[in-house]
């Protein structure tokens, strides 16, 4: 695996009597080690290094998998079980966050995701965000105010008519009969109605972490792209995406503007367009709404470096990923970032120009992928030691 030695250390201390502050800040290693895993091991080994160090741990998620985790570890609060309809109307127990300040936390993939679905079941026309919204009211009932909705990894593209009807929409055909909540019920929708929808939800904002820009239908849109992984063939593609064309002109016809077009809508089968139509929803990127949540800039004060990492580093990674996204909120205020990843792949040399100062892979040398699973905290501990034990002979020589 390529390796980066181009490390330039802009350090401030003069004195060993200074403190060193170090954020560290990774996304997971997936499959292999946890953010906050990462966040352990690189900090145990600068408590060893360094004689007088303030260590900030802030594992970080792109608002996708691992997002409730990661802000409960840094924030505080408790995780909650509910027990909700899963993919195929079946029951089931999803968890979802509330914060210490009352924010709730939900992954759509915990109550709609695609894993709790069997291979041999998959059917975007068949499948439901129910749950999703069932695990929204729960938030509701329990005083939360203010919702952060992760949307990656489902099941379904019913255009977030499952997940609204949880809440108290109802969608009804020309004849005035409640429609399938799934996809195959999008085209059956004549009248859209939220009047039975909990007032309390006029005073609740509800955030969207979406970080993909896909329109809602056509050869970009919702089914073509994400229907396929779903387990959907030509024809219920061809058929999920008249769905979502009908639905959205009757939303369109019903508000005054279109939607389809806005990006990121298309993501998740549709969710988010109930939600920002009718609720006031906001589509945000994942990455930005965590780092905002956990004060990242203000932990960013005073820093003398920042540590982060994940499990392969390649071109994906500078496109708003999260080295991408700490990298350039560090360098604006011009605090040098290290990247402990498990492997530097073809083409992650972009992130130099987002704000990262160097890139060290973790892999060694001689041993297999499997090896280095099994052995990643082994060597991102030898990685970050070898870091540390540098910036500390740097910092001696004032």
């Amino acid at each position: 695996m390529e390796e980066n030695f181009h490390v330039i250390f802009l350090l401030k201390k003069n004195s060993q009597e200074d403190k060193m502050k170090i954020v560290i800040a990774p996304d997971s290693f997936k499959g292999s080690l946890s953010a906050e895993a990462f966040c352990s091991v690189v900090g145990r080994e600068a408590a060893e290094i360094f004689k007088s160090v303030e260590i900030v741990k802030l594992p970080v998620s792109d608002g996708g998998e691992g997002m409730v985790d990661s802000l409960l570890a840094v924030t505080g609060g408790e995780k909650i079980t509910a027990e909700v309809k899963g993919p195929l109307f079946e029951k089931t127990e999803a968890q979802y966050g509330i914060l210490e300040g009352g924010t709730a936390v939900i992954e759509m993939a915990a109550a709609s995701g695609l894993p709790l679905v069997p291979e041999g079941k998959r059917n975007p026309l068949e499948t439901t965000t129910y749950g999703t919204g069932e695990l929204m009211r729960d938030a509701l009932k329990r005083g939360c105010r203010e919702i952060i909705l992760g949307i990656g990894g489902s099941a379904t593209t019913d255009g977030g008519i499952g997940a609204a009807a949880a809440l108290g929409a109802r969608f009804l055909d020309k004849e005035g009969y409640a429609v399938p909540l799934s996809g195959k019920g999008l085209e059956k929708i004549a009248t859209i109605d939220f009047s039975a929808v909990d007032r309390h939800w006029q005073e609740t904002k509800i955030t969207i972490a979406c970080d993909v820009v896909n329109p809602l239908c056509g050869p970009l849109g919702s089914a073509a792209i994400y229907g396929p992984q779903k387990g959907a063939d030509a024809e219920m593609i061809r058929l999920l995406d008249m769905g979502l064309n009908h639905f959205e002109g009757l939303i369109a016809r019903q508000k005054g503007q279109e939607y389809r077009e806005l990006p990121g809508i298309g993501a998740a089968g549709g969710l988010a367009l109930p939600f920002v139509a009718f609720m006031g929803a906001e589509l945000r990127p994942g990455l930005e709404i965590v780092l905002d949540v956990l004060k990242f800039d203000r932990h960013l004060q005073g820093a003398d470096f920042v540590v982060t990492g994940e499990g392969r580093t390649d071109e994906q990674s500078a496109m708003g990923k999260v080295l991408c996204g700490v990298s350039g909120r560090a360098a604006a205020q011009g605090i040098p970032v290290v990247a402990l990843s498990g492997a530097l792949e073809k083409g992650y040399e972009p992130l130099y120009g987002k704000g990262l100062t160097a890139a060290f892979s973790t892999w060694k040398s001689g041993e297999g992928l499997e090896w280095q699973m099994d052995h990643a905290e082994e060597n991102l501990s030898n990685a970050a030691r070898n870091l540390f034990r540098l910036v500390e002979a740097f910092s001696q020589r004032g």
